[in-house]
C-alpha cells in the first residue's frame, strides 16, 4: 500500500506492525538474528516493525516459521488483506473490469440505514440516471484505460442500485456543491435528463438534497474530495489514484464534521429547485424532453414510499 495521510490507513499498517515486534521479542530474537534466519537484510526487518515496508504474505509466512509460531499465519494474512483494502489502487482494482466493483459493494448498500454523500464534482451514484451514468463510466474508462469493456452490465447493476431509495428503513441526505449541477457529462441534452431526474428524485420522503450555492461564503468550509459515510462505520473517499476507506474514529467524526457544516451550507426544498432549474435553463433551448427511461422513475417509485420524514444531518 502507497504511503498515506490517513491515519486510519497508517494506524492499521502500524498496529501489524507492532504485532510482528512482538512475535519476535516472544521469540526471543533480535532483529539481526530474524533476519539472519530469514535470509534477508536486517534493514528489512527494521522497515517492517517501523510500519515503513509493508511485508508480503510470504514475508509473514518466513516470520512465523523462524520465530515457530506457524498458528499465527491465517490470522497476519488476514490482518494484512484488511490493511490492504483500506487503499484501492484504481489501476489494479478495475483491471478485470468495472462491473465487479459495484457489485462488490451491493451488501454495503442494502445494509446501511443512514446514507450521507457530499460530492462537488458531479450527481452521486445514486441520483444518476442510466445516460448520465455510462457517460461517467465512459469518462473512467478511457481516462484509466480499463481493458475490459463492461459498461452496459455496470450501468445496469448501478440503476438496479437505486430501488433502496423509496425502501422502508433507509435515509439519505446528499449535498452537492452548486457546479454539479452544471458540469456536463455526455452532453447537454445527459444532463437536462439528469436535472430533471433531480427534481423527482426529491419528492421521496427517504430524500434530502441539498445545494451549496456557488456565491455562498465559504469562509467557514470550502470545497473537499467527494465522501461517502455510511451509517457511522466507514467513510469512502475518492481520489486520483485510488479509493480509501477511512475507518478510525476520529477521522470518522471529521468527516462527519465535514458534513454537517457544509449541509447547513446548503439551501434545501423549494431553494434548492431554484438553483437545478436555473441550471436546466442555461442549457441551449433546443435540448429535447427527458426520454421515456428517465421520465418514467416517479411513476415507478409513487406509492412505496414510507412515511414522511426528514434526513437533514
Amino acid at each position: 500500500m502507497p504511503a498515506s495521510q490517513s491515519s486510519s490507513a497508517q494506524s492499521a499498517r502500524q498496529a501489524l506492525a507492532d504485532r510482528l515486534r512482538d512475535i519476535r521479542l516472544d521469540a526471543r530474537l533480535s532483529a539481526r538474528a530474524l533476519a539472519t534466519a530469514a535470509g534477508w537484510h536486517e534493514a528489512k526487518t527494521s522497515k517492517i516493525e517501523h510500519g515503513k515496508q509493508q511485508p508480503s504474505e510470504a514475508d509473514l509466512r518466513t516470520w512465523c516459521a523462524v520465530c515457530s509460531t506457524p498458528d499465527l499465519v491465517p490470522e497476519l494474512i488476514a490482518e494484512l488483506r484488511a490493511v490492504d483494502s483500506m487503499w484501492l489502487d484504481w489501476r489494479r482494482a478495475e483491471r478485470t473490469g468495472l462491473r465487479h466493483l459495484n457489485a462488490s459493494v451491493r451488501d454495503l448498500y442494502e445494509r446501511t440505514r443512514q446514507y450521507r454523500w457530499y460530492c462537488h464534482t458531479m450527481v452521486p451514484g445514486l441520483l444518476q440516471t442510466a445516460d448520465y451514468t455510462t457517460a461517467v463510466l465512459t469518462s473512467i474508462r478511457d481516462r484509466r484505460r480499463v481493458a475490459i469493456d463492461d459498461i452496459d452490465a455496470t450501468v445496469a447493476e448501478r440503476v438496479d442500485r437505486q430501488r433502496i431509495l423509496p425502501q422502508r428503513g433507509h435515509t439519505f441526505a446528499f449535498v452537492l456543491e452548486e457546479a454539479a449541477l452544471r458540469y456536463q457529462l455526455g452532453g447537454s441534452t445527459v444532463l437536462a435528463q439528469q436535472l430533471r431526474h433531480l427534481l423527482d428524485v426529491m419528492k421521496l420522503a427517504s430524500v434530502s438534497l441539498g445545494v451549496i450555492p456557488a456565491d455562498v461564503d465559504r469562509s467557514s468550509r470550502w470545497p473537499v474530495e467527494d465522501f461517502y459515510i455510511f451509517d457511522n462505520i466507514p467513510a469512502n473517499v475518492e481520489m486520483v489514484s485510488g479509493f480509501l476507506t477511512v475507518s478510525h474514529p476520529r477521522e470518522i467524526a471529521m468527516y462527519a464534521e465535514t458534513f454537517t457544516a457544509l449541509s447547513k451550507l446548503a439551501v434545501y426544498g423549494s431553494s434548492a429547485r431554484t438553483l437545478i432549474k436555473a441550471s436546466l435553463a442555461d442549457l441551449p433551448t433546443d435540448v429535447p424532453s427527458p426520454s421515456d427511461d428517465a421520465s418514467k422513475f416517479e411513476q415507478v417509485h409513487r406509492g412505496r414510499q414510507g412515511p414522511a420524514h426528514t434526513v437533514r444531518a
